[in-house]
């Protein structure tokens, strides 16, 4: 057994050999009193654990277990699951940084919940963050001893904007005018197709039919959503065939929407110079679709576009999916078929059966009108047999 310190460093590490391997780890301590002691506790730990003796959950700090928990995650997720992981962490660790995971309590919990939706944070936003600590304090095994105390907080399942007419028309001639050239096709291949966000930015040329007129759809959030297979409308069919222009030499594997950098200055795409690497999908649209909406709003209000007094367009590029799927409802689409284009699972399905219920509710009157066409002289309550015998059964 031995404590040392490396080269330029101030802080202790052990060194022993346990079972036949080496266990070499930083005591994250100056002392090296300290340092020994840690030793003597993590041989004892392994000790307990190889002989099967059960002992508490070790002390850890709430940043040392997140950092365990996102590397073992990082084996199983998928990229933008991690992604949203350390996001949430992100506004998880400020609060929880300096606690020992044993000392987070179910006040603490309330606490931030609190903070976030005081910070403007949406419900279900705060849900996704405090599912990210339930999933570390269970991992620990210390959820259980709050888990009767913290309560999710109520989100509405209808939430979501379906752009009026009028509030397309500013946007997509905004998205026409930005300096990201790929913004245009990419809005008018939401709202013609209802595809997500990732299922767009993914696209390639490959999965572009312009023969059939249709896309097919690659990865999806969804094992039902993933190979789907979309028409293509004429005013998505021109865009995507106006942004083919722009690429004549475009292979199948290459991306749709390519990694490019372009010029800050100027309003106008034209105005910019491009350096696309058609190798790698554009990173986001972040930027660009804030602008926009920036830029929507402002013409809706009347007022230049420089003008900081105007209020940008409330909309987030997920309502234009919702916009396509509000769309086919109130025109009478059969459910069914608005499941199969927008890619839902079963359990979705059913959801957005109670979301998406009453803009069908016309549909389902013209449907049930159908059930009402053949008549006979029996429904006139005057003609009736049993009117007949009732006036009968009076006059005798």
């Amino acid at each position: 057994m031995a404590t040392f310190r490396y080269p330029n460093s101030r802080v202790w590490w052990f060194d022993f050999q346990f079972a036949g391997q080496r266990i070499r780890e930083s005591a994250k301590t100056r002392s090296r009193k300290v340092a020994k002691e840690a030793e003597r506790a993590r041989r004892r730990e392994l000790e307990e654990s190889y002989n099967g003796i059960s002992r508490r959950p070790r002390v850890l700090l709430f940043p040392a277990a997140a950092a365990v928990w996102m590397e073992l995650k990082s084996l199983t997720l998928a990229p933008s699951s991690l992604r949203i992981e350390r996001d949430n962490l992100k506004h998880l660790l400020p609060h929880f940084g300096k606690l020992l995971l044993s000392d987070i309590q179910a006040q603490d919990i309330r606490a931030y919940q609190q903070a976030r939706v005081s910070n403007g944070a949406s419900p279900k936003t705060v849900n996704l963050e405090v599912g990210t600590l339930r999933a570390i304090l269970r991992r620990n095994g210390l959820w259980a001893r709050v888990q009767l105390d913290v309560r999710m907080l109520p989100t509405r399942d209808d939430c979501g904007h379906a752009l009026a007419d009028v509030e397309e028309v500013a946007l997509l001639k905004a998205c026409l005018n930005s300096r990201s050239r790929s913004l245009y096709p990419a809005v008018v291949l939401a709202l013609s197709t209802g595809m997500r966000y990732s299922e767009i930015r993914l696209l390639r040329w490959g999965q572009i039919d312009f023969v059939a007129a249709t896309v097919t759809v690659g990865k999806s959030k969804t094992t039902t959503g993933t190979g789907r297979t979309i028409p293509l409308n004429s005013r998505a069919l021109g865009a995507l065939k106006m942004w083919a222009s722009q690429f004549p030499a475009r292979q199948p594997e290459q991306f749709l929407f390519p990694s490019e950098r372009y010029g800050a200055a100027g309003d106008a795409f034209e105005a910019c110079a491009y350096d696309t690497d058609p190798s790698k999908p554009i990173s986001s649209w972040k930027v660009a679709w804030e602008a926009a909406k920036r830029r929507a709003g402002a013409a809706l209000e009347g007022k230049n576009s420089g003008d900081k007094s105007a209020r940008p367009l409330r909309v987030r590029f997920h309502d234009l999916r919702h916009t396509a799927c509000t769309r086919m409802l109130e025109g009478g689409v059969p459910y069914p078929v608005v499941a199969s284009i927008m890619g839902w699972s079963a359990s979705t399905a059913i959801r957005m059966a109670k979301r998406y219920g009453h803009i069908g509710q016309s549909a389902q009157r013209q449907a049930v009108g159908l059930l009402g066409k053949v008549t006979s002289e029996t429904e006139s309550f005057e003609k009736s047999p049993e009117r007949t015998s009732l006036v009968t059964d009076k006059l005798q």
